[in-house]
């Protein structure tokens, strides 16, 4: 059983969580019409063992998008951090 500690709520079941991929993918920019790239950024994923950034929200609470830090493998849990502060630059 995962818990992760939502940086608004504590911490909490993973059951109240969705989980929405990789937060690693770097996606193309919306005027960028190569197929290929996009096709690369949608369809293909790596299988990674062990650390790795993903992202979650937190559905049963408040909704946020978190970018989790775990290893696929132990499960343990490294970070935890809102999407939303990634992308404005913070930490």
């Amino acid at each position: 059983m995962l818990r992760i500690t939502c940086p608004h709520c504590g911490e909490r079941d993973h059951a109240e969580f969705a989980y929405g991929g990789d937060a690693t993918i770097k996606y193309p920019s919306l005027d960028n019409a190569d197929q290929e790239a996009w096709f690369q950024a949608v369809f293909i994923r790596k299988n990674p063992r062990g650390k790795h950034s993903e992202l979650w929200q937190h559905v049963g609470g408040c909704r946020e998008w978190l970018v989790v830090e775990r290893d696929t493998l132990t499960h343990e849990i490294f970070s935890v951090t809102s999407a939303r502060v990634l992308a404005e630059g913070g930490q």
